[in-house]
């Protein structure tokens, strides 16, 4: 039987590839919205999205950090407000709902992983904002919502912190990367079957509503994530330095120590994500990776 699949935000980063990973899905039937599509601060608009659909994958989200700091209503609008447009939608219509969160609704403080029930407490405006789109899903769809928090996502389909170490590498010699943050790095395209995944557990009665984490086993930092990328595509980890976050200020506080716990899977029947270097092996394999290795190659010979 064929299920209606809606993916909003779907030329971001993870709702291409959510959408690429949907496509060989025989049973599912999917319709991707872009930004330009859906505005999800539109609730009338949202409404008539949803109808007609059976699951909603979230991907349209406010991601920039800094901006939110700046702009905190505005980011508000789109990952409190639009998430709440969505799950109302999804109340009405009968819809699931698995809904793209964030490492940093967590203030980063913690020595050990976070489990999905430890309390929350962000430190900055982005973290705030993305909180409020989890209670709002919480509250209406206590049956039928999932959310699932991400963290350090890197893929082929827009910005991110391996492109941009790869595309450094060409033109300098040396960089200096943070190494007193810890995280996951996640890629896209692994998140995105953990999604679809999810949402075929929902459909077929195995996987409780509420809080999954969809990240990576595993930890490292940004720094160790750098020199993982620079080994793995035969570049010298050695032109990698670490330092203290003080050294790149930002408008915005970053959680320290934003590793997460994956309990939750085992309740679903889904396999947690797999580690975070076996992600990227099999990222970088992948054409966009490899072609922007390969300049960073050429550019390291001819230094």
């Amino acid at each position: 039987m064929t299920t209606s699949w809606l993916v909003t935000g779907a030329r971001g980063l993870l709702g291409q590839d959510v959408l690429a990973e949907l496509a060989v899905d025989p049973d599912a039937a999917v319709t991707g919205l872009s930004r330009d599509q859906l505005d999800i601060t539109d609730p009338a608009a949202v409404r008539v999205a949803v109808t007609g659909h059976r699951v909603v994958v979230n991907c349209a989200a406010w991601t920039d950090v800094d901006g939110a700091e700046r702009s905190e209503a505005a980011a508000t609008a789109v990952n409190g407000t639009g998430v709440r447009h969505l799950a109302r939608a999804c109340s009405d219509n009968g819809a699931l709902l698995l809904h793209v969160s964030t490492d940093y609704v967590f203030p980063g403080d913690a020595r050990s992983p976070y489990p999905e029930d430890a309390p929350t407490g962000p430190v900055n405006a982005y973290g705030r904002s993305k909180l409020a789109g989890e209670r709002a899903v919480t509250e209406l769809l206590p049956r039928t919502g999932y959310i699932v928090r991400t963290a350090w996502l890197y893929g082929a389909h827009g910005p991110n912190f391996v492109t941009t170490m790869l595309e450094l590498a060409a033109r300098r010699e040396t960089l200096d990367v943070v190494a007193d943050q810890h995280g996951q790095p996640t890629w896209s395209r692994a998140l995105a079957r953990q999604l679809a995944a999810l949402g075929r557990a929902a459909l077929a009665g195995r996987a409780p509503a509420g809080i999954y984490h969809g990240t990576a086993a595993g930890h490292t930092t940004w720094c160790g994530l750098a020199r993982e990328t620079f080994r793995l595509s035969g570049l010298d980890p050695e032109r990698l330095r670490p330092v203290g976050s003080e050294k790149f200020p930002r408008p915005a506080t970053r959680p320290a120590f934003g590793v997460l716990g994956h309990g939750n899977w085992l309740r679903a029947g889904v396999a947690p994500l797999p580690s975070w270097d076996d992600q990227l092996t099999a990222a970088l394999k992948a054409p966009a990776f490899a072609a922007l290795a390969a300049a960073a190659r050429a550019g390291e010979l001819t230094s």
